[in-house]
């Protein structure tokens, strides 16, 4: 029997419905397949910004460092607090990791941080009000170091947790501060923060000192895990530069102890100080008072100018050392001529000596021994008024050194008439900065050649060790002969060692020195000077040792509180000689042969046998320090045609073992270059001189050998051996 057959309406509307619901979506699977892209957009897109992760590598900023390679100012690491304060935080935990009292936990974080509970409340509130995951402090909740994390952790506040961060960090404190200056951090747009340097150096180079954060981009899951055989793409960070300066930390640290005293002990307004290396023009140490602490700017005042580049005083009889030289180079200079001191007359004004009435007759050499402004006076007849002018210029007044520091001042030198030439020649009237009498002084102390002054050493980047920038010595133009330079310091040595003489005070304990004193008037904001003992700029500046000075020193001291009995030379001859004694030592000056010292210009043993070279070099008179026994010499130091002096001590290196040298009494300086030669891991503790070794004298030693030396500066050192014969006398006798 044959049935019928029956269209089904409703079965074939549903064949349509759902089969044109299937042929739409394989076309739009085989368009996003071929396309990539949906609802315009691209699918890759949409898939990276939900897997992919980003994470931020911190770029450490430049090292500053001393010659030496000493830390002056460096990064180190940090934390930075962060409150969690979304519920979501919280979620399939066990544990609150959240913020959860807002009280509770200002409470206890307002005695760790510059925040009130108050302004810790209201952040809190603020932020989670705004359904925010998570909130920071600002400056209040960054640098945190480690004794202070750990004791914020000790608390178990829930949702405060602390991320690592870097911090910038000055070791030395209180050290050549408005030289170096300080960085801070500053947030930007994006909330991160970064330091900027705001003062000094740091803030000279910043875009130097600045690394570039690297990155690390990742692709993880929803909730930030990263995906199996996920790659991982780095840029790494670059570092900023490293720069190098030619300050010696412990000269410095001499300099800053020193000066600290005078301080303490005469409350001057003012005091500057400077230490250069007279042969290159390298400032060996820097600093003035008032200074302040960089790591917490307390000290801080309204005044951020670096005093010795960017200010000018009227120097006073400092002066008179170049109106000397410019006599002398003139042929005009007759030591032994006499004329009539106390008072000398132009037009409507007299200048007088410092003790008004004079010496009555006296010869030339008295009165610059003396410091006779009327001698100075005669000077400048004989010299002649332009002729002075341009040595002046030769010396560098007036203009800029040139120093790698900017906003350097020019000063002015006073040519407006024949009085204010007069008062040129003892240093009242002009204007000078610091470092342009220190430029003046190298002329004459480094046989008539001037060397421009300069404080960065080279420029380094870290992440290729490329040397950026090497500065080297700049000789300008000499102004004077070697023979007036010789004559200009015998006549300054006099100043010390005459019986009239100004500068006594500032003889040596086993070195020789010359210099000249200066008692200067200080203009008053409204014109005119102040005046009175303690109303004076006392200065000196200096040199030694006088046969071939390796040091200049200058001094200045604004209006110190003098007792009755005490004159402006006891402010200044307590920095010089301290800080001069103490750097001659360091830098392995003998001071009982000083005086019998004569300058070697260091042979080439580069390649010759190490032992014939060792008989050549102590033939010359130079101490011989071996680093390797056999073959030939493959580095020396100093390095050849170097000038150094007799008896110093200097460093031949060859191959084969190591004999360890007895190091006590050696200088932090010759154990560094030592170090630095050799190869070999000492470690440095303390400064000053070495009293004891970790291995003894001869031992054989590689570089897998740990060795440690101990250095006490020279005052401990002879406090030591005080206390040692003090108890020695205490003992019962025979």
């Amino acid at each position: 029997m044959n049935k019928k057959f029956r269209f089904q309406w409703g079965a074939f509307l549903m064949f349509l419905l759902y089969g044109g619901l299937f042929f739409l979506l394989l076309s739009r699977f085989v368009f996003i397949q071929y396309t990539g892209t949906a609802e315009g957009q691209e699918l890759s897109t949409k898939a990276e910004n939900k897997y992919s992760r980003e994470q931020t590598l911190q770029a450490s900023r430049g090292k500053i460092i001393d010659r030496n390679g000493e830390i002056i100012a460096q990064d180190t690491l940090s934390y930075k607090m962060i409150a969690v304060i979304s519920p979501s935080a919280s979620n399939n935990s066990s544990v609150q990791r959240h913020v959860t009292d807002t009280a509770k936990t200002a409470k206890v974080l307002a005695n760790y941080i510059d925040m009130t509970e108050q302004e810790i409340i209201s952040l809190l509130d603020k932020n989670i009000k705004a359904e925010k995951y998570q909130v920071e402090f600002g400056k209040s909740g960054r640098d945190i170091n480690n004794q202070l994390m750990e004791e914020i952790k000790s608390n178990k506040l829930p949702g405060i947790i602390f991320i690592e961060d870097l911090k910038r960090l000055y070791p030395n404190g209180q050290f050549a501060s408005h030289l170096i200056g300080f960085a801070l951090k500053e947030e930007k747009e994006d909330g991160t923060a970064e330091p900027v340097g705001k003062m000094g150096l740091e803030y000279i180079y910043d875009e130097e000192l600045t690394g570039t954060p690297g990155k690390v981009e990742f692709k993880s899951d929803t909730k930030g895990f990263l995906l199996p055989n996920a790659e991982k793409m780095v840029t790494k960070a670059q570092d900023g530069l490293d720069i190098q300066l030619t300050l010696d930390k412990t000269i410095q640290n001499f300099l800053e102890e020193s000066m600290n005293k005078v301080q303490d002990k005469y409350e001057p307004e003012k005091i500057t100080a400077v230490v250069a290396d007279p042969k290159t023009g390298k400032i060996l140490a820097m600093s003035q008072r008032p200074t302040f602490e960089p790591n917490t700017r307390e000290g801080l005042s309204t005044n951020w100018l670096n005093e010795v580049t960017e200010q000018t005083i009227e120097p006073g009889s400092t002066f008179k050392v170049f109106t000397l030289a410019s006599a002398i180079e003139e042929e005009v200079w007759a030591p032994n001529a006499r004329f009539k001191s106390g008072s000398y007359t132009i037009y409507d004004r007299t200048i007088r000596d410092h003790n008004v009435v004079g010496w009555g007759n006296i010869t030339y050499l008295e009165g610059f021994q003396r410091s006779s402004n009327v001698s100075m006076a005669y000077l400048l007849n004989q010299i002649g008024e332009e002729t002075f002018n341009e040595y002046i210029k030769l010396f560098g007044f007036g203009q800029k050194t040139g120093i790698d520091l900017p906003n350097e001042a020019s000063g002015i030198i006073a040519d407006s008439g024949p009085v204010e030439r007069i008062t040129t020649t003892f240093g009242q009237g002009t204007t000078v900065t610091p470092i342009q009498m220190v430029q003046g002084m190298t002329a004459i102390a480094n046989e008539g050649k001037m060397m421009q002054p300069y404080i960065i050493e080279q420029i380094v980047n870290p992440n290729t060790n490329e040397v950026v920038e090497n500065h080297k010595p700049t000789e300008k133009k000499s102004p004077i002969s070697k023979e007036t330079a010789q004559q200009v310091k015998e006549i300054l040595e006099s100043t010390i060692t005459s019986e009239i003489g100004t500068a006594k005070k500032f003889k040596l304990n086993g070195y020789t020195s010359a210099g000249k004193t200066g008692t200067a008037q200080i203009a008053k904001p409204g014109g005119g000077y102040y005046w009175g003992r303690n109303d004076f700029l006392y200065s000196f500046i200096g040199m030694a040792p006088v046969e071939d000075p390796q040091l200049i020193v200058y001094i200045m001291v604004h209006r110190p509180n003098l007792e009755p009995t005490e004159s402006g030379s006891e402010t200044t001859s307590e920095i010089f000689n301290s800080v001069t004694e103490r750097s001659l030592k360091y830098l392995n000056i003998e001071p009982e042969n000083t005086e019998l010292a004569k300058p070697i210009k260091m042979p080439n043993v580069i390649g010759e046998n190490i032992i014939e070279s060792q008989s050549k070099l102590e033939a010359e008179g130079l101490k011989t320090v071996v680093i390797g026994q056999s073959d030939k010499v493959e580095e020396q130091y100093p390095v050849a045609n170097v000038s150094t002096i007799s008896n110093s001590t200097v460093f031949i290196k060859g191959q084969g073992d190591i004999q360890l040298p007895n190091f006590k009494g050696w200088s932090k300086r010759n154990i560094m270059l030592y170090k630095s030669l050799s190869k070999l891991p000492i470690e440095i503790v303390g400064e000053g001189f070495v009293t004891e070794q970790s291995l003894t004298g001869g031992s054989i030693v590689t570089a897998d050998t740990p060795i440690v030396v101990k250095l006490a500066t020279p005052d401990v050192v002879t406090n030591m051996e005080t206390s040692k014969e003090e108890s020695l006398t205490d003992l019962p006798q025979d």
